[in-house]
């Protein structure tokens, strides 16, 4: 029975493994070298399959609930495996005082985490995602992976870079970090500070109180066929198996293990040296058969029931809500949009509209970090509330390529919808203004149309101004909103050409083909 445990460990850590790496190093993968393919893991998590209404990954994922258990949270789930990782960082190793415990049984806050659950989808039935972005237990670990782990690799690159071209090794380059905003930093920062606090103090407190996936998984984890259960003729209370269980789902005194909230983890089953708990087919159905308790059972020993933990990881939950503070700082003006005016953010192509890509995206940032052009960003409050953490595209530096559709290939809830190249094309995700106010031909009296020369749908061309200038028109019903002309424009800081977003995606007119003229070549022409 012993080995059988420890093989069922030993099998869970490396799945977790085999699912959390590949994940993690997708988001970092700043030079594009894992195949895109890789996006199919992010399909299998439960929240974003929920709204990308993915009937037959929603069905897979409880039938396993319901065959094994919860080890979608222990496994599968990247924040989970994270967890699980800050856990063995921080908490293994440290010699524990005789009579104290390392976890302790604490009752389920079964009221307050299925109230939770049912605002957070009555919300999200309403059009407000708003917890889902917060909670989602995925994205979650998307804002800490491609705004803390991803800019730490890539400085990590930059100062390997430079070392190497000192001795004039050019294997690796210099990355720029563009994409990373304030905004996603400081929220990748507190969820992480939020977790560590979490798991140091009260275990797994977010996936089975916080978490919408963990609560929504409990209501079928607690008819699990195969369970952790107890053999009360060899337990004797000894108190390992509550100590280890960093779901605080194991009352030893009463040997009783709650599988709504029990992560399929298998340290208890491990730390028992009497066999005292088995991972066996104990379907919910059967009564278990009562057996006469260990004769040396001693008195349970009673939790250390700290309040002062409670607070602080409570407190840590609370302060999740911080970034919105702290994005106040992106609030100021960035350039995109006239002063004064209130414009909407421009969103990816393929969100379809801004109230869609709303309710769909929980903002995990695997498009953000995916973009070739680094144009999509994560926003601060310059948007909203409503918008906070959400991407929207960017033109200060760089335009949508003309032919990419790597954010909708990426994207786990479908919050932006996979395109094929001919339907990106004319897909028009906002207009380009022409400010003429602003314009160097105007203001200045000297030639430019670099906006024309970078526009591939020719929407934006030149016309007749004065004497021989000439001052960009814009063609609107061929414009897509690439931002081709936008990013090339030398105005600063107030672009004299912006792209002004479409609340609902229309559909542009093809570019009219150019006639190409046959020339007979009669002889060698000298």
């Amino acid at each position: 029975m012993k080995k059988q445990t420890h093989y069922l460990k030993g099998l869970r850590v490396l799945l977790a493994i085999l699912f959390f790496i590949p994940i993690l190093l997708y988001f970092v993968d700043f030079a594009s070298k894992l195949p895109n393919e890789l996006h199919a893991l992010l399909h299998l998590q439960i929240v974003s399959a929920i709204l990308e209404g993915a009937i037959g990954v929603i069905i897979f994922q409880f039938f396993l609930v319901l065959l094994f258990g919860r080890i979608y949270c222990s496994v599968i789930c990247p924040a989970g495996v994270l967890q699980d990782a800050i856990n063995r960082l921080f908490c293994i190793g440290k010699k524990k005082r005789k009579g104290t415990m390392r976890f302790a049984y604490k009752k389920p806050l079964n009221i307050f985490r299925y109230t939770l659950l049912a605002i957070t989808v009555l919300l999200a039935l309403f059009g407000i995602t708003e917890l889902i972005v917060w909670s989602d237990p995925y994205s979650n670990f998307g804002r800490i992976a491609a705004n803390l782990f991803r800019p730490a690799v890539i400085g990590g690159n930059n100062i390997l870079a430079g070392w190497l071209m000192s001795f004039d090794n050019y294997t690796l380059y210099h990355v720029a970090l563009k994409s990373v905003m304030l905004s996603g930093v400081v929220a990748g920062f507190i969820i992480l500070i939020t977790f560590v606090v979490m798991v140091v103090f009260r275990g797994r407190f977010f996936c089975n109180t916080l978490c919408p996936a963990g609560t929504l998984l409990s209501l079928v984890s607690r008819y699990s066929f195969f369970r952790i259960s107890f053999n009360k003729s060899v337990c004797n209370s000894c108190g390992n198996c509550e100590r280890t269980c960093k779901a605080e789902a194991i009352d030893s005194k009463n040997m009783n293990v709650d599988t709504s909230r029990c992560v399929d983890c298998f340290n208890c089953t491990s730390s028992c040296t009497k066999g005292g708990l088995a991972y066996r087919f104990n379907p919910f159905y059967k009564k278990e058969a009562e057996t006469a308790p260990h004769p040396s059972r001693a008195n349970h020993l009673a939790p250390d029931v700290n309040s002062r933990r409670t607070f602080l990881a409570t407190s840590a939950t609370v302060a999740a809500t911080l970034p919105v503070v702290s994005a106040l700082a992106e609030k100021a003006d960035n350039g995109e949009a006239p002063t004064g005016e209130d414009w909407e953010p421009v969103t990816p192509p393929g969100a379809i509209s801004l109230e869609r890509f709303k309710d769909k995206c929980t903002g995990c940032h695997i498009c953000v970090v995916k973009c070739p052009t680094q144009i999509l960003k994560p926003a601060g409050l310059e948007y909203g509330f409503g918008y906070l953490l959400r991407p929207h595209v960017s033109y200060k530096t760089n335009y949508c390529n003309y032919e990419c559709t790597v954010c909708g290939d990426v994207c786990p809830s479908q919050a932006i919808k996979s395109l094929s190249v001919e339907e990106k094309k004319t897909i028009q995700v906002g207009i380009a203004t022409f400010i003429m106010e602003r314009c160097i031909v105007y203001t200045e009296g000297t030639d430019c149309g670099a906006c024309s020369e970078h526009c591939p749908t020719q929407a934006v061309h030149m016309t007749p101004y004065k004497g021989t200038l000439t001052i960009p028109k814009v063609e609107s019903e061929l414009c897509i909103g690439c931002g081709g002309c936008q990013s090339i424009c030398p105005v600063n800081p107030h672009r004299a050409i912006i792209i002004k977003a479409n609340n609902v995606h229309q559909i542009a007119e093809l570019p009219p083909e150019e006639d190409v003229k046959e020339f007979v070549i009669d002889d060698f022409g000298f």
